[in-house]
This record gives structure tokens, C-alpha cells and sequence, in this order.
């Protein structure tokens, strides 16, 4: 079996695409009928959510969370408990394309980071939009890591321990400890997701702040290496084990990121962390990895 989790909060508006588009996904030939599961986690919801999946006859998982590491974690147990043997990640505003799971078991990795296209920039200006696609690799070996494109065995997702619960980065997180232990991982265009570029997004630090934070630094541009380096293409150009953070106050794996992230999860955001490891804030331009966020 194949499970999909698509993790919802208040998502009545887009989530009808996204399952539509994953029931043709589950229905490509090259799956030769093998059983693909569907599962909604409501993460707080409080609009008509879960009746739209109901109307599709998609399985739901209700929490009350807010956080989407623990909704993808959640959704993850429930179809390994059910015999899934891989797990495909994708967003409630996103469309994966009618071969993503295909494409993603044709690769035989222990898992697979796929790309993303944002189909409707209306809500973001012209120069926000060139920004983004002149930084943003479409092309195989990106290093791009998203959670509305992205596949794992079940057996490699379990050895690593699944999602730590993160309300941003989740995704990144588990790829580095997916790297750090071994794992094959195939990065590729030809896994493909439509996702939407709203205003307003779930994620603290996902696509939607990615999106707002280019348009203020178009407004008023600052030094570049004064500016929190976007962590999606963390382990392009360098080992994944290169200047560990400890700043992580407690929350599981963290305490193993490379500093990069850093300035997404450390209380203290200082220039030097509490093990004296310079914070990536203040590191010269040129030691890290320009790219978009989400």
C-alpha cells in the first residue's frame, strides 16, 4: 500500500484540487493497481475541511495541534499502522501532477524531494515573482526540500524516527536526519506539485512568508549577510554535518541542525549560540546557499 498525507487547517477552499488531483496520481498505470490510501489530518479545523474530503470518500484524521510536523507525523502512523510502505507528503493548496507517485517509486530511493511550481502569483507583484524563479532551481540535483513534494519509505522514515514537531522546517528536518543516517535520496524535477502563492499561509516560516519577506527586502533591500540564509537548500555545495547547532531548547533531533537553522528555532538569536557556535545570521554571504525558503 501507498499512503498520502495532506495535512489541513481550515483549508475548505483548495483542499477539493489537491484530492482531486491525488485520486488521478493514485490511478497512474505504472502503480499496477496497488491500493493507494489517502489521509486529511484537521489540524484545528473549523470550517467544512472534512466535509469536502467526506464528499470524496477520503479518509480523515482529526487533532488539534496546530503544528504541522505533528499533523504530518500523525497521518505518517496511521498509514504505516495500516501497511503503507511508502509515504508521499503534499499540502492541502497544492495539485501534484498524474505521475508524482509514480515518479516517485520509479526512483527506488529511500526517499524522494520533488519540486514545486506556483501557479497564481496574484497576490504577490511582478518583482517578487522574478525574484523567486531566477533563484529557484527546476532542474534535477536542486536541493530543494518541500513538504507539498516529498516521498519516503516507510522502513527509512521509521529508522530516523518520522517528523519532529516543528510548526515550520519539519520537512528540512527530517531530510537531514535522512542524510545524516544514509538514506538514498533522489532530488528531482520530475516530481512535480502546482501549489498556490497566498497571502496568508499555515506554515510560520513556509512559502507564504518566504513571498513576503523578498517583497520587503525588493522595498528596502539590506546586506545580504546580515539577512537569516533560506535553509531549502541547506546541504547544496557543503557536507550536511558542517557547523551543528545546540541551541535547540529541548526539542528532539534539533539539537543535531546545522546552524542554519538557527535563527528559526533559537530563543536567544544572538551571535554566538550557547555551544559558541557562530550563528548563521552573521556568517559572510558566501559561505551559504542563496535560494528561495519554501
Amino acid at each position: 500500500m501507498i499512503g498520502v498525507v495532506v495535512p489541513a487547517n481550515d483549508e475548505e477552499a483548495l483542499i477539493g484540487r489537491c484530492l482531486d488531483a491525488l485520486r488521478v496520481a493514485a490511478a497512474h498505470p505504472a502503480l499496477a493497481g496497488e491500493h493507494v490510501e489517502i489521509v486529511v489530518v484537521l489540524d484545528a479545523c473549523r470550517d467544512a475541511t472534512q466535509r469536502v474530503a467526506d464528499e470524496r470518500a477520503v479518509a480523515t484524521l482529526a487533532i488539534d495541534a496546530r503544528n504541522v510536523g505533528i499533523a504530518r507525523a500523525a497521518g505518517a502512523s496511521a498509514l504505516i499502522a495500516g501497511g503503507a510502505r511508502w509515504l508521499a507528503f503534499t499540502d492541502a493548496d497544492s495539485a501534484v501532477a498524474p505521475d508524482w507517485l509514480a515518479r516517485q517509486l520509479e526512483t527506488a530511493a529511500d526517499a524522494v524531494c520533488g519540486v514545486v511550481c506556483i501557479d497564481d502569483w496574484a497576490d504577490f507583484s511582478p518583482q517578487a515573482r522574478a525574484s523567486y524563479e531566477a533563484a529557484y532551481v527546476d532542474a534535477e540535483q536542486h536541493r530543494h526540500i518541500h513538504g507539498a513534494s516529498l516521498g519516503v519509505s516507510s522502513a527509512a522514515y521509521l529508522r530516523v524516527g518520522g517528523f519532529a514537531p516543528l510548526r515550520s522546517s519539519e520537512d528540512v528536518e527530517l531530510v537531514h536526519r535522512l542524510d545524516g543516517q544514509g538514506a538514498t535520496i533522489r532530488w528531482t524535477n520530475a516530481v512535480r506539485v502546482n501549489t498556490s502563492a497566498r497571502r496568508f499561509g499555515r506554515a510560520p516560516n513556509g512559502l507564504a512568508a518566504h513571498l513576503h519577506g523578498m517583497e520587503r527586502q525588493i522595498a528596502s533591500p539590506v546586506d545580504k549577510s546580515d539577512v537569516a540564509p533560506p535553509v531549502r537548500r541547506l546541504y547544496a555545495d557543503r557536507e550536511p554535518s558542517a557547523r551543528l547547532c545546540r541551541v535547540a531548547q529541548g526539542t528532539p533531533g534539533l539539537e543535531m541542525l546545522p546552524c542554519a537553522l538557527a535563527p528559526l528555532h533559537c530563543s536567544a538569536r544572538q551571535e554566538t549560540c550557547v555551544a559558541r557556535v557562530p550563528c548563521a545570521r552573521r556568517l559572510n554571504s558566501s559561505e551559504l546557499n542563496d535560494g528561495p525558503l519554501a
